[in-house]
């Protein structure tokens, strides 16, 4: 389910950074600002999958 996740994450990015450049060009702020905020809760949730693999890994590794 991890996989998914961060593609998920991926496409938010992705379509935050679209809003963002579309208003930049049609000089709409809010849209702007919207693309801005869709990017960065991408980015964060993105950041949250890759502790919790790493958190995943350090068990394993423990484990043995």
């Amino acid at each position: 389910m991890s996989l998914i996740d961060k593609v998920k994450n991926r496409l938010q990015m992705a379509k935050g950074h679209s809003k963002q450049e579309t208003g930049r060009m049609t000089r709409d702020r809010d849209m702007e600002t919207r693309g801005r905020s869709d990017r960065a809760q991408g980015g964060a949730k993105q950041v949250g999958e890759h502790l919790k693999d790493m958190g995943r890994d350090i068990r394993k590794t423990f484990r043995k």
